[in-house]
Parts: C-alpha cells; structure tokens; sequence
C-alpha cells in the first residue's frame, strides 16, 4: 500500500505544465519507480480518469495498471460511507455533495481514510458551500493532504541532469 495517493490533476498539470514528458522524464520515471518501492499512487477511478484523455498522459495511465491505480477493496466500503456521512453533515449545497458522491475525489478520500494515506493534490481549500475540494474533505475527517511539491520534497526527490548530459 502506497504512502501517498495522488489526484487526477497531480498528472494533468505535470504533463500540461512542470514536469512534461519531453522535457523532463525524470518525473515520470520517478512515480514508476516509487510506485514500486510502495510510496505512491493513485486508485481505479483516477486512472479512469487520466485514460478518458486519449493522449500520452492516457498512454502512460493505461501502461501502470492495478499495481498504479489500486482497485478498491474491503476496507475501502465503509470508510466511503464515513466519507458521505461527513460531506451530508456540512453546509455545502445539496448539488456540491451530490456531485461530490459521483466524482473520483470521494473514493480517493474514502480510499486515503480506509488505508491511512496522504492526499496529493494542486486542490486549495475554499471556504464554499458550492463545491467540496479535496483539502476541506481530508481535513473535515482528519487526513492529510499536500500539495505534489510537498510529496516531492518529503521524498527528497531529485531530477538532475547526469554525467554527459548537455544542459543547453
């Protein structure tokens, strides 16, 4: 079981932004080989997510499989009720919970609550009852949650440029 589970947009603004697959490989590799050391990753519905791109975020998504994106399993039930008990007992609009029982981001919460895991998403928390973000959710019931940055630095990853490596 992984440490750290990671939010859809933790891939989607490292491809489109910080850390693209052309110029910085490294990251990925990074998630591959942490993944296997058991220190990160993601659950099904993320990686349902990431797929439905059709792009070489997909490609890379579709490649890692279950040992990525962790299936569901037993303990995993009772903590989504956990989940939609705390999220019902809040002031946030009828159509905030109600898309936020359909979306990804209440299994990966349930999932992170079922395991003891820390989120890892570019998600702020808001003071707003039109949308639960995953920051408000992971404090509401008592998880952790940081931002990739964060993970990267707790990790103490690091991407440089090896011997023969012509930095231009």
């Amino acid at each position: 079981m992984p440490h750290y589970l990671l939010d859809s947009n933790t891939f989607i603004e490292a491809k489109n932004r910080h850390y693209g697959f052309d110029f910085c490989p490294a990251f990925w590799e990074w998630l591959i080989v942490k993944n296997r050391d058991g220190v990160v990753g993601s659950i099904e519905q993320i990686g349902d997510e990431l797929q439905a791109g059709r792009d070489e975020l997909a490609i890379w998504a579709a490649a890692r499989g279950d040992d990525f994106f962790l299936k569901s399993d037993d303990a995993v039930l009772p903590a989504l009720s956990r989940v939609s008990t705390w999220a019902t007992s809040q002031q946030y609009d009828s159509a905030a919970v109600a898309t936020f029982l359909q979306v990804a981001d209440y299994w990966l919460v349930a999932h992170a609550l079922a395991h003891g895991l820390i989120v890892v998403t570019h998600e702020v928390p808001v003071n707003s009852t039109r949308k639960i973000k995953i920051p408000n959710a992971c404090m509401g019931l008592g998880l952790r949650c940081v931002t990739p940055y964060e993970m990267l630095r707790l990790e103490r990853a690091r991407f440089v440029l090896g011997p023969g490596s012509r930095a231009h």
